[in-house]
């Protein structure tokens, strides 16, 4: 399970800190908080995978 924790943390704080590209912010608190936000829901999403699959 730990490895679908850290792969949704990792894959979720990317995505959550990439998405202030798009409106041209490069270096904002906005990415901070969308980082933040990304990782936690990818720790969400991995540990809920993680149960689904019995891992």
């Amino acid at each position: 399970m730990k490895r679908f924790i850290w792969g949704g943390l990792f894959i979720g704080s990317t995505v959550g800190g990439a998405i202030p590209y798009l409106w041209g912010s490069y270096f904002s608190f906005t990415g901070v908080i969308l980082t933040a936000v990304g990782g936690l829901f990818g720790i969400w999403a991995g540990f809920k995978i993680g149960k689904y699959l019995g891992v």
